[in-house]
């Protein structure tokens, strides 16, 4: 009788042990999604960087050094995944406006004449520098005139004075 109390005694003690293994184990896993998510939202901040970024500030935490609970993990990995995913959607309506942007220059260089004087910045198109692509009349007013169009690409950044 004795020998069958100390193993009862063995199993209550066992199973704060296997609750406190099973908490481990989540912190680990939620540590571990919040380090993809992070390397995640900072591989998309630095490949939209020439373009302007996207926002993706953090948010302090309150307090100082201390261990996070499984709660506080799983707000952070949320919070993470509401920002990548934010991230993601800004990026994704960037490079559709960089793509109709494109679609429109390639019209002006076909048909000049059905776009007069339509302006299509460098930056609206994805591309660095201060160029501007403009549909103007060849020869001035005289081209105007006799229905003379060209697309032309300005020489770039104006000087500094």
């Amino acid at each position: 009788m004795v020998q069958l109390h100390a193993d009862a005694q063995d199993l209550t003690l066992g199973l704060p042990a296997v609750a406190e293994e099973q908490e481990r184990a989540a912190r680990r896993s939620l540590r571990g999604q919040i380090v993809r998510l992070e390397r995640e939202l900072s591989d998309l901040v630095i490949s939209s960087f020439p373009h302007g970024g996207v926002a993706a500030a953090s948010t302090p935490e309150a307090g100082g050094p201390r261990l996070l609970g499984l709660g506080d993990l799983e707000r952070i990995r949320d919070g993470l995944t509401a920002r990548v995913s934010d991230a993601r959607v800004a990026l994704e309506a960037r490079g559709a406006e960089h793509e109709r942007s494109r679609q429109l220059l390639e019209r002006m260089l076909l048909e000049p004449g059905r776009y007069k004087f339509v302006r299509i910045r460098n930056e609206d198109l994805g591309e660095p520098g201060c160029g501007v692509w403009q549909v103007r009349p060849r020869l001035g007013l005289i081209g105007m005139l006799m229905g003379w169009w060209q697309v032309k690409l300005s020489s770039g950044c104006p000087l500094a004075t």
